[in-house]
């Protein structure tokens, strides 16, 4: 089985056995929360559908979005990313990571962000 692998430059720090997540934060100046769910395949992470509950600086919804529920969803042509980059600094906070409903910051599994660390990967890998 396939999974998500958490690390740097090749280096796993964790393992998740999933399927499809969802990865969450909040926007460092609006503190608006941003939301975008994700395919687990052989050729890499694929994005399935963004949502966000507004905008303001830096952050304008794209073409084509809809409102619904309070946020705005709006799906984007990328081919599969492998790896994810993911900056992470004590002052933007952290990611969560969603499975099934359930939130968990990535600290959860790889400690807190760090100023010495500013980004991490995320890409496909087996899971064991």
């Amino acid at each position: 089985m396939i999974g998500v692998c958490l690390g740097l430059t090749g280096v796993l720090w964790a393992q998740l056995s999933v399927s499809h997540f969802t990865l969450a934060w909040d926007h460092t100046i609006e503190k608006i929360r941003w939301e975008e769910d994700y395919r687990v395949t052989e050729q890499g992470l694929v994005l399935e559908e963004a949502r966000v509950r507004g905008n303001g600086a830096g952050m304008e919804v794209p073409d084509g979005a809809w409102l619904e529920n309070g946020s705005w969803h709006y799906r984007r042509q990328l081919p599969p990313l492998q790896p994810l980059r993911l900056g992470r600094t004590p002052e933007a906070g952290d990611y969560q990571l969603c499975v099934d409903g359930q939130c968990h910051a990535l600290s959860h599994w790889i400690g807190a962000p760090t100023a010495r660390q500013p980004f991490i990967q995320m890409w496909t890998c087996k899971a064991g």
